[in-house]
């Protein structure tokens, strides 16, 4: 490999987090877009041809080393990956509204859920699987809810056109939200305006019951 490619590469094997292509650009500032990108695919290409067990991979907004995806199994299997905390049945169904459909107000997210969601909300802005993408052009203003570039990564998807039926989904026709505030079910709490990033969680259970 050249050599702008091995300092990409150490990099990428530093980091436990996608790195964007400009950020890899600061390590060579007399690199062109055009040659970070060649090296890049360099990268990718050494590690398929050769046939290694992990692969360069563009996720969550940027490149990162992986495992590949015939090993992952047998790495979990073993206990050798840390797992992280799993989502409840109820915030992975909170969370696919709000990718399918953002940006979502937490009104139309409730409309569709038929209960209150503030504390899947909050739930899922502590792990920063979303964020507070801005306020609606309604009465009073209400937040809007997108997913985070640690969403993408969590899921192993670059953008929403990769989730399954993306373009029909977005295209159904939700319910209308409640005139009247809907009981708070889940949570009583006001959520944050602001999220502290942790690491996101896998689906399934969660330890903690949806009230």
């Amino acid at each position: 490999m050249t050599s702008l490619a091995k300092l990409l590469e150490a990099a990428l094997f530093a980091s436990g987090r996608p790195i964007p292509a400009d950020e890899l650009a600061s390590l060579d500032t007399e690199a062109s877009p055009a040659a970070i990108q060649a090296a890049l695919e360099e990268i990718r290409e050494h590690y398929d041809v050769d046939g290694h067990g992990v692969e360069l991979t563009e996720i969550g907004g940027g490149w990162q080393i992986l495992t590949r995806a015939e090993y992952t199994e047998a790495i979990e299997r073993a206990q050798l990956a840390r797992r992280p905390q799993r989502l409840s049945a109820a915030a992975l169904e909170t969370l696919a509204i709000i990718a399918y459909r953002q940006p979502i107000t937490k009104a139309a997210i409730e409309a569709v859920r038929g209960v209150a969601c503030d504390g899947m909300i909050q739930k899922l802005l502590d792990r920063d699987l979303i964020r507070i993408g801005g306020r609606a052009e309604l009465p009073g203003r209400p937040l809007l809810y997108e997913t985070t570039d640690l969403f993408f990564e969590h899921f192993g998807i670059r953008s929403i056109d990769d989730l399954p039926n993306a373009t029909e989904l977005r295209k159904v026709k939700l319910p209308e939200p409640a005139t009247a505030p809907v009981p708070a079910a889940e949570s009583g709490h006001q959520l944050a305006l602001g999220a502290v990033g942790i690491p996101a969680a896998a689906a399934g259970d969660e330890s903690s019951n949806e009230a």
